[in-house]
């Protein structure tokens, strides 16, 4: 059950990373504006999802500490290292909508140099941001999808020690 719910999540981060526009796609237009309402809305429910999904869990190993297994510890932990790369992404969609209110802005300005470097600049800072988001819902994606399909190693059965028969060579 563990690995179906970190698949899950995973497959919810790639659909808000499929949602975002590839680099040739992007356009300084109310259209992407739109798209990051949408997944910005999407990523922080996720992301309140992970931290609080981690939570229970360890209220509950606190609680019981006993009978949490060898999984329960690892899903909790694959959780929890998702937040960071979430929490990033979201953090680079929030400067991804920074640079396309510059761009907006930039709109109502006077032409110029300054107007042309200044959308250059706040159009890579948009292109770099939504690149950096996408990058960072990928890592997240993986670290569950790689804890989901961890299998606990076996446990060890020591090999009981040789017998004195099995030892001795035979005698010619």
């Amino acid at each position: 059950m563990s690995g179906m719910l970190l698949h899950d999540v995973a497959d919810r981060l790639n659909t808000v990373a499929d949602q975002l526009p590839l680099t040739d796609q992007i356009r300084p237009d109310p259209a992407l504006s739109e798209i990051l309402d949408d997944e910005v809305r999407h990523l922080a429910r996720l992301l309140g999802y992970l931290v609080g999904e981690h939570a229970f869990r360890h209220r509950a190993a606190a609680r019981s500490p006993t009978q949490v297994t060898a999984a329960q510890r690892r899903t909790s932990l694959a959780l929890a290292r998702a937040a960071e790369p979430a929490a990033a992404a979201l953090a680079a969609l929030g400067a991804a909508v920074h640079h396309l209110g510059q761009l907006a802005d930039l709109t109502h300005q006077a032409l110029g140099p300054a107007r042309t470097q200044a959308h250059t600049s706040a159009y890579q800072g948009l292109v770099d941001r939504l690149t950096e988001s996408r990058t960072c819902l990928a890592r997240a994606a993986k670290q569950l999808r790689a804890a989901a399909d961890t299998r606990p190693a076996p446990p060890v059965t020591p090999l009981p020690p040789p017998t004195a028969t099995a030892t001795s060579s035979p005698t010619r």
